[in-house]
């Protein structure tokens, strides 16, 4: 390829297809030689369509973690708290909550089982999905009866929210435990950015 003498080319006077990537010096573009629309940061990247975009949705942004100990007992089918809580502050509205629970509960005694439900603040969430009659049923030896489930939830809210389990005793029958005295209940909330 000919030498060029700086200010000797106008426009229309290269070709298209004379310059090729060979004829070019390594980095001799940069970011701002490029006519794509759009910041260019550390946390963007070029797409496809020449515009700079974040990388999208399902960012994991925080994660709460608690485990219980306690062992309340219920004779009666009224709904009480487990001890199992935890609070989290979504960073914006449009984030959804990853509810993960894995509650302990045992039968002590007669023919009955462990119902469980789940609230943010007041507001029952997962409903019927995770569970009315659930846990061990007629099983007075005292086995543990792990009972876990998932739910994901729209706030849609920027407070501090405070989820929580309750539990009945489903026939009011005997008694059922909760950890048995030396298990462990497990909630983990995980804040997704939409």
């Amino acid at each position: 390829m000919p030498t060029l003498i700086s200010g000797s080319t106008g426009v229309n006077k290269i070709t298209d297809g004379t310059v090729v990537n060979a004829d070019m010096a390594d980095d001799a573009i940069g970011v701002a030689e490029l006519s794509a629309s759009g910041t260019a940061s550390s946390s963007t990247f070029l797409r496809g369509d020449n515009s700079w975009a974040e990388a999208g949705g399902g960012k994991l942004l925080q994660v709460v973690n608690v485990i219980d100990t306690s062992s309340p007992t219920s004779t009666t089918d009224s709904y009480a708290d487990t001890g199992l809580t935890a609070s989290i502050t979504p960073s914006a509205t449009s984030s959804k909550v990853l509810v993960i629970v894995n509650q302990d509960g045992t039968v002590q005694s007669g023919d009955t089982s462990i119902n469980y439900r789940c609230y943010r603040d007041s507001t029952e969430i997962g409903g019927t999905i995770i569970g009315r009659k659930v846990g061990d049923s007629n099983n007075s030896d005292g086995t543990p009866a792990f009972f876990g489930f998932t739910i994901l939830d729209t706030p849609s809210s920027t407070s501090a929210l405070t989820y929580k389990t309750q539990f009945a005793n489903h026939n009011a029958a005997g008694t059922v435990r909760l950890n048995n005295g030396s298990g462990s209940s497990t909630m983990c909330l995980i804040e997704i950015g939409a």
